[in-house]
């Protein structure tokens, strides 16, 4: 490949500008959709998305449990686009998660959800697509134009959108003020040194770990070593991996924890040291750890905006991975920037 600086990477370096700028453009929307859910006082959260979106809806299931208590259901699209079932979601809010909102799955789903009684809001970078057309209210992400067919901007201000709604629901002023704060902690993030981690990677499979918010971060960064790297990666949550899939560690075998300064981070440093003990070359985002290897890693104002600063940083290691390999990660084979499921 050329020397020359992927679109991918020069994405990941625009994702402070764009929290930045949604942080700044975005407050009515959020406010407004925040007044009309506090009136309605929802009793339970649905999710609609696919991909990475799915991934920032595990995020967001986590941090509405969390911070109010409130469970949160992903619910498959084919219910409604290939099985035709309507579910009832009277009392629910219903947060649909797209950075192109195009999908029709997508929009059935959340079509559906509205017509059965839930309030509907479209997380999209498109606030014209048919998903924010369908839907009660809109939250714009503010990313600007993503070119790489692999999400990266977009899926971190999916995240900051979503977790700033809460944020607002709960009126929670620690929290709001330290999602104002990350756009200076993501730029430092950007410049987070993980090529130890980078050099571990030989193209064999290898797992990503998390626990809570940190392990629908895990669920991205295996998806992008499979998309941009054509490396096969699972992820596990660290309480599940010691169960059946320790089994597969042999020595030198990859393992990337994430771990947040939350009530978490101790468990997973005990289970990355457990699998280093085994043979793995593990890496991890604390300094808790003892026998696995410490990755460089920001810590932000809050424990559920942490899992934000780790992907910015993955991001920028997983991209390295890929150029080594010879890899375009801006045109992954087989992929195309929006994928339009029925």
């Amino acid at each position: 490949m050329s020397k020359t600086l992927t679109q991918m990477r020069r994405e990941i370096d625009e994702i402070p500008v764009a929290v930045d700028r949604l942080l700044t453009e975005g407050a009515t929307a959020i406010s407004d959709a925040a007044a009309d859910i506090r009136a309605l006082d929802p009793r339970f959260l649905l999710s609609v998305a696919r991909g990475s979106s799915d991934h920032a809806c595990t995020y967001l299931k986590y941090a509405s449990e969390l911070l109010l208590g409130l469970p949160m259901a992903s619910v498959g699209p084919s219910i409604k686009s290939i099985y035709g079932v309507s579910v009832a979601a009277e009392g629910a809010l219903c947060l649909s998660v797209s950075q192109s909102g195009k999908s029709p799955d997508i929009v059935r789903l959340t079509e559906a959800f509205a017509a059965t009684g839930a309030y509907t809001v479209a997380i999209t970078n498109d606030a014209t697509s048919p998903l924010a057309q369908a839907t009660s209210a809109t939250l714009p992400i503010h990313a600007g134009p993503e070119l790489s067919v692999a999400a990266t901007k977009t899926f971190v201000t999916s995240l900051v959108a979503g977790l700033w709604l809460i944020a607002e629901l709960k009126q929670d002023e620690e929290l709001l003020a330290a999602i104002r704060a990350l756009p200076q902690h993501l730029a430092a993030a950007t410049r987070c040194d993980w090529s130890a981690a980078a050099d571990s990677i030989s193209g064999q499979s290898l797992f990503t770990l998390g626990r809570g918010p940190s392990w629908a971060i895990s669920n991205e960064a295996a998806l992008k070593f499979k998309e941009t790297c054509q490396i096969h990666a699972e992820s596990y949550s660290s309480a599940e991996v010691l169960h059946g899939p320790v089994s597969i560690i042999g020595q030198g075998f990859p393992v990337i924890a994430f771990a947040a300064g939350d009530a978490a981070e101790d468990s997973i440093a005990e289970v990355a040291d457990a699998l280093a003990d085994k043979g793995a070359r593990v890496f991890a985002t604390t300094q808790r750890v003892k026998k696995a290897d410490h990755l460089p890693h920001v810590r932000t104002d809050h424990w559920i905006t942490d899992p934000v600063a780790a992907i910015v940083s993955f991001y920028g290691m997983v991209e390295t991975v890929a150029v080594a390999r010879n890899i375009n990660p801006d045109a992954p084979r087989h992929l195309k920037k929006v994928t339009e499921t029925v």
